[in-house]
């Protein structure tokens, strides 16, 4: 039910959310093989109750490119939002950054565009990367975004600029797929006070993230979307980030996709859905043929392989069960009579 209260926690907490953005992400693309990704990791007390920062930092358009927006983000992030919109439109990354600071969303807030701070990495029409980021000046120290060709790393209340140099280290001198560089500049910030708040914690952060997508992608369903929302107090989130991606490699070959099974379909009253193995819930959403979300559905009790639900309420016709995982996304689509 984590959507449907988003709208609370706007209006409860949203000073306090606002500020509490601020963290060290990377947004990288891959020629290669046209994949797009992202990762990012933040100390924020309360994340868990929003999702984490995953939905909140980051998004990418497959097979064009992908923007991380943080520092003060407000919720929802509409300069995230934005530039997205002007991604889809044409414009080049540094123009995307420069349309966002003469367009800030959120200075209704009181924080000028100075505060905010963005990465940006796509292709253009021929398939070349390209990249830009920025960081204002009245961000948090330390600060700082680094650019190359393929990546943008930035962050902001940092412990130093040792975050930076060993996320792009670790970047640079991984061999493999995106999300395996990707995975390792997460773990080059991997120590206390990465974030310089969770110092006294002893860890890194409390919420992490890694999202690829490949560019025939739905955007709907990631390649691969690992999501610690958050951990307890002194546990390390990039720890378990690279426990779920160690567990990826070894299932990548079963799709969620094909680990599911709805019934009946079409369906009157009650749709249940099956699988043949334990799987992390986090979220599991009903949307209309327009894409507009309709209902958020109970969670699975842990360690059951069916769970039904009641959708006799709803008028006849195609509807998409959508279904995340800790790991994973899949769309399986039902007809309503």
């Amino acid at each position: 039910m984590k959507k449907l209260i988003l709208p609370l926690l706007l209006l409860l907490v949203l000073s306090s959310t606002a500020r509490a953005q601020d963290t060290f992400s990377i947004i990288a693309v891959d020629p290669a093989t046209g994949e797009i990704g992202s990762a990012g990791a933040s100390c924020v007390d309360g994340a868990a109750s929003f999702g984490g920062i995953i939905d909140i930092i980051t998004k990418i358009i497959p097979g064009r490119g992908g923007v991380n927006s943080q520092a003060y983000v407000c919720i929802p992030n509409v300069n995230l939002n934005n530039a997205i919109t002007e991604m889809e439109n044409g414009s080049s990354p540094s123009e995307i950054i420069d349309y966002l600071l003469n367009n800030d969303a959120c200075s209704s807030q009181g924080f000028d565009p100075q505060f905010r701070q963005y990465g940006i990495a796509d292709f253009d029409t021929s398939g070349d990367p390209r990249t830009a980021g920025f960081t204002g000046n009245m961000a948090d120290d330390y600060k700082e975004d680094r650019q190359g060709a393929t990546y943008s790393i930035q962050g902001n209340i940092l412990l130093n600029q040792t975050v930076i140099d060993n996320m792009e280290d670790n970047f640079n001198n991984t061999s493999g797929t995106l999300a395996d560089k990707l995975m390792a500049a997460m773990q080059g910030a991997n120590f206390a006070g990465a974030d310089s708040r969770c110092l006294a914690r002893s860890t890194s952060s409390t919420s992490a993230y890694l999202l690829v997508y490949r560019p025939d992608d739905l955007p709907t369903e990631p390649h691969l979307r690992l999501n610690i929302e958050e951990m307890p107090f002194g546990e390390e989130p990039i720890d378990s980030l690279q426990t779920l991606y160690d567990n990826f490699l070894g299932v990548n070959d079963i799709p969620l996709k094909n680990q599911l099974k709805i019934a009946p379909n079409p369906v009157r009253n009650s749709l249940s859905m099956q699988w043949n193995d334990r799987l992390n819930w986090q979220r599991l959403e009903i949307y209309d043929i327009l894409g507009k979300q309709i209902e958020v559905l109970s969670l699975p009790e842990s360690g059951i392989l069916q769970q039904t639900w009641n959708v006799d309420h709803l008028n006849p016709g195609m509807y998409f069960l959508k279904a995340t995982t800790a790991t994973n996304t899949a769309t399986l689509s039902f007809i309503k009579e």
